[in-house]
């Protein structure tokens, strides 16, 4: 049966309807680019017994923050390894052949942070590698694997850490109140150092070679003071230090922090400024340059200012 005429014709002139079209896909937001990852500690580690060498290059590199770039065997290896890779840290070690640890301590520490490791647990030892400018002591036997991880990752934000033979030593040198007597380090070590350690330099001498050794690496000052020549010592009694100021002016002389003379000296941090202050003070320095200067007599002198 067909529909009625009126009803057809009033549909007929009705477009037709349509559901609307389907959105258009949305495309996913471009991607954002993903943060570079964080940069590894980057490690040095220098100590004479291949057996530590492979067992710390394992330990640390099992972090995912901290990668061993290279390995010495010796202090003249290690200071070409720290000046060739710059790395964040050092782990030095002190008794190794031909350059001992102490010895290339100086060099070192000007490059990179570092931080002891090592079977040695002298009292003159500890306090001649914190004078030189170590930033931590660690001996073996004394801490754990994640102790030691930490102390890496400390010494590379200027945080101290000591083990217990290490935090005695500097515990008896604050009971005596006075810096210990320099006598000789055993077994010889150390022995390139005078009093003032030498700057960083652009190598290291081959031992055995006679016409240079370690012992030439030494300011003139310090060769003048031991070979007798034209500088005479100076006369510090005429500044009237304290023997704290002494004793803080010494690690001033030797390169150290105020970081690490508080930690050498388990005193705070203010309190080593307030003695920075008043040694400045009485050397009439404005500088810790200058204050080294004169504490060293090296300073020109100033016929108008006594002393």
């Amino acid at each position: 049966m067909y529909p009625h005429p009126e009803r057809r014709s009033h549909h007929a002139g009705r477009p037709l309807r349509t559901s609307p079209p389907p959105p258009a896909p949305r495309g996913r937001p471009p991607a954002l680019p993903s943060a570079p990852p964080e940069a590894k500690l980057r490690v040095v580690v220098a100590d004479d017994n291949p057996v530590v060498r492979a067992g710390l290059g394992v330990l640390l590199s099992g972090r995912a923050d901290i990668q061993v770039v290279a390995e010495a065997a010796d202090g003249r290896e290690a200071y070409e390894k720290t000046l060739h890779h710059r790395p964040d840290v050092v782990l030095l070690d002190v008794r190794m052949p031909g350059v001992d640890g102490i010895s290339a301590l100086p060099h070192l520490v000007g490059i990179a942070p570092v931080l002891m490791l090592t079977y040695s647990r002298e009292s003159e030892i500890v306090h001649e590698a914190l004078r030189l400018g170590a930033g931590g002591y660690l001996v073996h036997g004394e801490f754990t694997a994640d102790q030691l991880v930490q102390a890496v990752r400390d010494t590379r934000n200027g945080r101290a850490n000591f083990t217990a033979t290490a935090a005695d030593a500097l515990l008896a040198h604050m009971r005596h109140g006075t810096a210990p007597d320099r006598a000789p380090l055993p077994d010889g070590l150390g022995a390139a150092l005078t009093t003032a350690p030498p700057p960083p330099v652009h190598h290291l001498p081959r031992p055995g070679d006679p016409s240079e050794s370690l012992s030439q690496l030494q300011p003139p000052v310090g060769q003048s003071s031991v070979t007798g020549g034209s500088v005479s010592p100076p006369n510090r009694q005429q500044y009237g230090l304290s023997s704290r100021e002494v004793e803080v002016m010494d690690l001033i002389a030797s390169g150290m922090s105020n970081q690490q003379i508080a930690a050498t000296c388990f005193i705070s941090e203010k309190t080593v400024k307030n003695h920075i202050n008043r040694i400045f003070t009485k050397l009439h320095s404005t500088t810790r340059s200058e204050a080294i200067a004169r504490w060293l007599g090296t300073a020109p002198r100033d016929p108008g200012r006594h002393p």
